[in-house]
């Protein structure tokens, strides 16, 4: 079975995509981007649509900055992998939530076309969860100098709520409030959570070879170390039974797909993705196994977590647990009932209404009130 997953958290075939890519039919593609772009086109008189570079730690990142109205509440988005950019797919999912906030997205070091703009082996000692960390910093305050921001909205995806809510957690005068999506609380028992569901699911189906494959890293992850190999293994039974796209195997060709008629992303751009992934993967998988932000009791600023019921890539129940101890000035978990661990794909309209009811208020508000 082929297994595809986002890099770090679904780790399965991403050699294999770096290896395979070639450019396809440029003509036909070339002509699906521009109706994209087209119906992407930010019109309103006082819109912001903004694709560039900027000096974030040391090294070119790129940003995508989009909006209907300057004027919105601002949403800095830490995408997943890591090394998984959200910038070719946003137009899947997006341009609604662009009439209510302008959307800030940025390619992380190592990470698509940021991946293109260092030598990799220059920045290869700096790719480091603390690092990341630091660029969430530099890229709120760099974004809040050039719009005129206050305070952002920091919304972390799957590998990026690591780095965000760390951020958050040290940086809480930068921000309205901090949304989780796929949260990562506690990564060794998010494994063996994922691990359960999977062999609970190939008993149900009497699949035999799932069974022989999972009973053959048992108990996992169990004492032994966590490594690449076990790692693939294990994730690849929970994503076959909908862990990572709820009703659907682990194949998500619309997500690994869309660069294809992204406007953002060229040819290079796309190699690149998966470049990155490979790159980054191996120097942060170690340090990203040891992340345990249970701990974590006091939450300085409004706090929200988007939970799928079918998440098994970053289990749910972690997040709800925690969420439950925390004390935080306002506090909210959102269950996506038809959702594993891709929610803005899944149910964009959920993550639409979700923003609105729950978040963009507490920005409004604080900026009404001058803070």
């Amino acid at each position: 079975m082929k297994t595809r997953a986002l890099a770090l958290v679904l780790l399965a075939a991403l050699t294999q995509h770096a290896a395979a890519q070639e450019c396809p039919a440029e003509k036909s593609y070339g002509q699906a981007r521009e109706v994209v772009r087209d119906l992407q086109r930010i019109v309103t008189p006082d819109g912001i649509q903004e694709s560039y570079t900027a000096t974030i730690g040391g090294i070119e990142q790129w940003f995508n900055v989009r909006g209907k109205h300057k004027d919105n509440p601002m949403i800095l988005f830490v995408h997943g992998g890591p090394a998984s950019p959200a910038m070719p797919s946003l137009w899947q999912f997006q341009r609604p939530i662009e009439e209510y906030f302008t959307v800030v997205h940025y390619d992380q070091r190592g990470a698509g076309k940021t991946y293109r703009e260092a030598d990799p082996e220059a920045i290869a000692e700096t790719i480091h969860i603390d690092r990341y960390v630091d660029d969430a910093i530099e890229a709120a305050e760099y974004v809040r100098a050039r719009y005129g921001k206050d305070k952002l909205i920091l919304v972390g995806h799957s590998w990026g709520t690591v780095p965000g809510m760390k951020a958050a957690l040290a940086r809480p005068d930068l921000f309205h409030a901090y949304v989780g999506i796929g949260q990562v609380i506690n990564t060794r028992l998010n494994e063996e959570l994922s691990f359960a569901y999977g062999l609970a699911q190939a008993r149900e189906h009497g699949n035999q070879d799932a069974i022989a494959e999972m009973d053959s890293i048992a108990p996992y992850p169990g004492d032994r170390p966590i490594t690449r190999e076990r790692v693939v293994l294990a994730r690849k039974w929970p994503q076959h039974y909908g862990g990572l796209n709820a009703y659907r195997d682990e194949e998500q060709p619309y997500y690994y797909g869309a660069s294809l008629l992204s406007p953002s992303y060229d040819c290079a751009d796309r190699a690149a993705f998966f470049e990155g992934s490979v790159f980054t993967l191996g120097r942060l998988l170690d340090e990203y196994l040891q992340v345990d932000l249970s701990g974590v009791r006091e939450f300085p600023i409004p706090v929200v977590m988007f939970m799928g019921r079918h998440d098994y890539t970053t289990p749910s129940r972690p997040t709800a647990d925690w969420l439950e101890q925390v004390d935080a000035p306002y506090k909210r978990g959102v269950w996506f009932e038809h959702s594993a661990h891709m929610m803005p794909w899944e149910e964009p309209g959920k993550t639409l209404l979700s923003l609105l009811e729950h978040v963009r208020p507490l920005a409004v508000e604080a900026e009404d009130a001058g803070g």
